[in-house]
């Protein structure tokens, strides 16, 4: 685990790096996905304000869930003073650095590609559909990070092989494990169902299918898969025994499956989309 590289007076944070590598990640299947659809929109530009919203939406998310330790960080974050702005902002960068919620990112994200879509004569829902194997594969990538920074996003104690050490930053202040003991790397499972998941989307994406029929199967396959891994992650179990993350993923898996139902009731093809966007 490697949480921060020290580069002089900056410090850089693992989980950005990763977040920066996943972006590079989806913008790439992006590109694909417009070159195959015949969308000539910049990817690159599509895929940096969906980030800047998705990290926005994760870390607004995951402070709202805290609100007294929000006080405490903001406190913490403007010790130094005004007269010290440098400071303030390398506090405040280093804040910044951990503590995301992934329901939030999601949210945020998928505001930001529908915004977009109609601001580009795309269309909101196809433009949903033209990044699902995109975001499939940006979200695992993005997940190393958690593992790199240990960010919480962590299993339950292990005797399996592949488990890993890796220090509690749920305590405050962060602590390590107890010497040989060893958690799930639940991140090394999401990025290798995202990946899965990614390939299906983008082998389903080459079928004529109704405007919204990929996003539906994205949101409810992924939120089946976020529900899964919660089981042997480490997460406090709040509602009905299940954690934040598994109620946020049945709610995904609901409105996905709305959608597929919509998308085949209206069936309306993309072609048809373009020439309602124009």
């Amino acid at each position: 685990m490697l949480p921060f590289l020290h580069l002089g007076p900056l410090t850089l944070g693992t989980f950005g790096i990763m977040m920066w590598l996943a972006a590079v990640t989806a913008a790439w299947v992006l590109h694909r996905s417009f070159v195959r659809a015949g969308v000539t929109t910049d990817a690159i530009v599509v895929v940096s304000v969906v980030m800047i919203a998705g990290v926005v939406g994760a870390k607004v998310w995951h402070e709202l869930q805290h609100p007294s330790q929000l006080y405490q960080s903001m406190r913490e974050v403007m010790l130094p003073g005004w007269h010290q702005p440098l400071q303030v902002v390398l506090r405040f960068f280093h804040w910044f650095q951990a503590g995301f919620a992934w329901f939030g990112g999601l949210t945020f994200g998928i505001a930001a590609l529908m915004w977009q879509g109609r601001s580009l004569k795309i269309g909101t829902v196809r433009m949903l559909d033209l990044a699902a194997p995109a975001a499939a594969v940006g979200y695992g990538v993005g997940r190393i990070g958690c593992l790199t920074s240990g960010d919480g996003d962590y299993g339950i104690p292990t005797t399996l092989p592949w488990g890993v050490h890796i220090h509690d930053d749920a305590l405050d202040p962060p602590q390590p494990n107890p010497p040989g003991l060893l958690v799930q790397p639940t991140p090394v499972y999401e990025l290798l169902f995202s990946l899965a998941l990614g390939y299906y989307l983008w082998m389903r994406g080459k079928r004529n299918l109704p405007i919204g029929q990929l996003t539906g199967e994205y949101l409810v396959l992924s939120g089946i898969g976020r529900f899964l891994v919660e089981f042997v992650r480490r997460n406090e179990k709040i509602y009905f025994g299940m954690s934040n993350a598994q109620v946020a993923s049945l709610g995904t898996v609901v409105v996905g499956g709305l959608i597929i139902l919509i998308s085949q009731r209206n069936a309306v093809m993309p072609a048809e989309a373009e020439e309602l966007a124009a």
